[in-house]
């Protein structure tokens, strides 16, 4: 076929029977949506759904591990955030690699790293072992989570088909979260914590053949330049700010350690500033921050994950420590969350389509502030149905959030920069998540009871945050699109809402 002059929104390629399917540049192979397109929306799906699932698979294992390794639950904060935090700093230079040198290649480069990273959690005999591994599998995540929608894009390029691929996409992700503590304490009630890391190695493994049979190698027409110096002062100020959340309830918010962290924030915040406005293709276009709605969509992803994981680490400690359920059953407990997030996440997705994104993220913020307002007079004996009610509300809000935050930090944005824009929000939502993790392992090392064990009162704190996240989602809806048309005054549809992620 003739290759001259193609656009990136594609142009007439292969032909299957009296069909003509748009085809990527930078595709090698004819990409024909149909069969072809689910195969690979499935494939890649399911890479998602193991990065989703590690961030919050471990909450439910906390207490087994810290009694196999010797260590008090508070002491296995890194545990999680050891994953968030390199996840979050390395999304959009992962995405960015991969447009140069293959999103195939990297794709799979990913799922080998997670592998090693899920062995290397498997046999770790410390903690300091099992904290590293999980950084490994950060990394391997950094490159499945943002390459893995790229490759959909590039094969599925009718537009209709891209907005079902972005519903099932949400979904996936929603639930994969949600889904976490449910499938984690089946896990360790079968067989202990470790059995959470070997799971993931036959999955890995049938990814891993069906990728190099059904997946096509592709890269970006003009792929971004990788910004080393942005990317390492990134890793320096997300990991900084994390580390002065986790040690501080510790060491004291005074201490030295803790001084140094806050002048080495300073430091990176402002290199991290004038590094990123001097290039000519930054890790962040930071000037995004100028649109209030792209600022405010980035704080409600931030918002949106700091109350779901605040959630479910608080919860299951909770369940376990202070109600005495063993794993599943404290896993079960949280399954009206799952079932919530990944029922309105596609539905959020069609609405944001017909009436924009303001009201499903109103609906979100309102559901995620009753979910927190419900635990804030939690004790040791509340009822069940309220907790499993508080679940439900949260899981609906988180269902409800990912559509509108993406339409609204992408609204109006031409897309080449509606890439950047869906990339700076990827990370915002796993910062987020590193620092729910952080805050409320400081109120976890605050508030125990004198054996060790955190009771319902010692939780409240961690609710109210949750009620308050809900009302920063609220006002950050105020900043989005009223209707189905952006800014610019063309329609938002869910398949720009897919171009946003390409990082």
């Amino acid at each position: 076929m003739p290759s001259s002059n193609r656009s990136s929104s594609g142009s007439t390629g292969a032909v299957c029977g009296l069909r003509k399917f748009p085809r990527r540049p930078g595709v090698d192979a004819a990409t024909i949506p149909g069969v072809r397109g689910v195969k690979t929306l499935a494939i890649c799906a399911t890479s998602i759904f193991l990065v989703g699932l590690d961030t919050t698979i471990v909450n439910v294992a906390l207490p087994s591990i810290g009694r196999d390794l010797g260590l008090a639950t508070a002491d296995l904060e890194w545990t999680i955030d050891a994953y968030t935090l390199v996840l979050a700093s390395l999304l959009i230079s992962s995405g960015a690699l991969a447009d140069r040198i293959g999103r195939r290649r990297v794709f799979r480069l990913g799922l080998v790293l997670f592998a090693i990273g899920s062995v290397a959690c498997a046999l770790a005999p410390s903690i300091g072992v099992l904290v590293a591994a999980r950084a490994i599998q950060g990394v391997g995540g950094s490159m499945l989570s943002p390459v893995a929608l790229a490759i959909v894009v590039s094969v599925i390029t009718d537009p209709r088909e891209r907005a079902q691929a972005i519903g099932v996409w949400a979904a996936v992700f929603g639930l994969s979260m949600a889904a976490g503590p449910v499938l984690g304490g089946l896990l360790v009630a079968g067989s202990g914590w470790r059995l959470v890391f070997w799971a993931n190695l036959p999955i890995i493994a049938i990814v891993l053949v069906l990728t190099a049979r059904y997946v096509p190698e592709s890269r970006a027409p003009k792929p971004r330049r990788l910004d080393v110096p942005g990317q390492l002062l990134l890793i320096v100020l997300v990991g900084a700010t994390v580390a002065v959340l986790i040690e501080g309830p510790r060491l004291g918010w005074s201490s030295p350690a803790l001084l140094l962290g806050y002048a080495v924030i300073a430091a990176a915040a402002v290199a991290f500033a004038r590094v990123e406005t001097r290039r000519a293709e930054p890790l962040m276009d930071l000037r995004l921050f100028r649109r209030a709605p792209f600022a405010a969509a980035a704080g409600g992803a931030v918002a949106v994950f700091v109350a779901l994981n605040v959630t479910l680490l608080l919860g299951t400690l909770y369940l376990q420590q202070a109600r005495g359920l063993d794993p599943l059953a404290a896993g079960l407990v949280t399954l009206p969350m799952a079932i919530g997030a990944t029922v309105c996440a596609p539905l959020s997705g069609r609405l944001v389509g017909r009436v924009g994104a303001r009201l499903p993220l109103q609906v979100a913020g309102v559901c995620i502030a009753i979910g927190g307002f419900l635990l804030v007079g939690i004790g040791d004996a509340t009822a069940m149905p309220v907790l499993l009610m508080a679940y439900l509300f949260a899981g609906i809000g988180v269902g409800f959030a990912n559509a509108p935050i993406t339409n609204t930090a992408v609204s109006g944005l031409p897309p080449e920069r509606a890439g950047v824009a869906g990339g700076i929000t990827s990370t915002a939502r796993q910062v987020g998540a590193a620092l729910g993790v952080a805050l409320a392992g400081g109120i976890v090392a605050r508030s125990g009871t004198a054996d060790g064990l955190l009771s319902g009162e010692a939780t409240r704190p961690g609710w109210i945050l949750v009620a308050v996240c809900g009302a920063v989602v609220l006002a950050a809806a105020q900043a989005s699109p009223r209707s189905s048309s952006g800014p610019d005054g063309k329609r938002n549809t869910s398949w720009r809402a897919v171009r946003a992620h390409r990082l």
